[in-house]
């Protein structure tokens, strides 16, 4: 990540020195900015990956159809939405070290988690759609990390879409009805798409505001997490959408 302590360069003979002072300090937030943005892809897609591992495990062993309807089943389902919240809002309590963990945790609970769908789909649909789900999620990142039209107006209403989509699942757990579910899905998928370009941008802007400050690690952390919720989010609905039943 950039020093902004170091001195800069003296110009050289002919040269503006105010004019090298910018283009260097330039080069510096744009190097600084790859790296950190760079660390927070990495960190998502090892913890897809750690999940995807994990729900692949607990299905071919037999551990997922065993725990179906007991309550350590429901506990496994719950304690990812905890993690979230405990990161979210306690991550000036703890440390870069402690969150990491925590991260890493919440990977391995959501892949136990997720091993339900291989009960569900077939195998070959699931692999379809998380390709699909990776090219479409690369695509829209690029968007929010090189657009230079402003997103942050998008927030607000996309977070009242989640909302109401929550609201929606809730209701059609007691109604059954497929066409709501369908709906769910379509609307799902487009909601997630959107915050997928919508929290790239903020976390780009996130990093002029953060760069040296010691919550520069954190932010790398939290703002993995923010991205794979969008991947796993969009991939579930995505699945629902158009994937195959066994």
């Amino acid at each position: 990540m950039a020093n902004w302590n170091d001195p800069q360069p003296r110009a050289g003979f002919g040269a503006s020195p105010s004019l090298d002072g910018r283009v260097g300090q330039r080069a510096g937030y744009d190097a600084g900015l790859r790296k950190h943005m760079l660390s927070i892809y990495n960190y998502m897609t090892s913890g897809v990956l750690l999940s995807g591992v994990v729900a692949l495990l607990m299905a071919n062993m037999g551990w997922t159809q065993a725990l179906m309807g007991s309550p350590l089943m429901w506990l496994i389902i719950l304690a990812p939405l905890g993690i979230v919240f405990a990161m979210s809002f306690g991550a000036n309590k703890f440390s870069t070290g402690t969150l990491q963990a925590m991260f890493w945790g919440f990977a391995v609970l959501m892949g136990m988690s997720l091993s339900t769908i291989f009960l569900v789909y077939t195998a070959t649909s699931i692999a379809t759609t998380f390709f699909a789900t990776a090219a479409a999620f690369a695509g829209l990142s690029l968007v929010g990390y090189t657009t230079k039209k402003d997103l942050s107006g998008m927030g607000s209403f996309l977070i009242m879409g989640v909302i109401g989509l929550l609201v929606a699942m809730v209701l059609n757990i007691f109604i059954q009805s497929s066409a709501l579910g369908f709906a769910i899905s379509a609307i799902g998928v487009l909601i997630f798409a959107g915050l997928t370009a919508y929290d790239t941008q903020r976390l780009k802007m996130q990093y002029y505001q953060l760069a040296g400050t010691d919550f520069a690690g954190k932010a790398i952390v939290l703002g993995a997490l923010s991205l794979y919720l969008d991947f796993i989010n969009m991939f579930q609905f995505l699945l629902a959408f158009m994937g195959g039943r066994e």
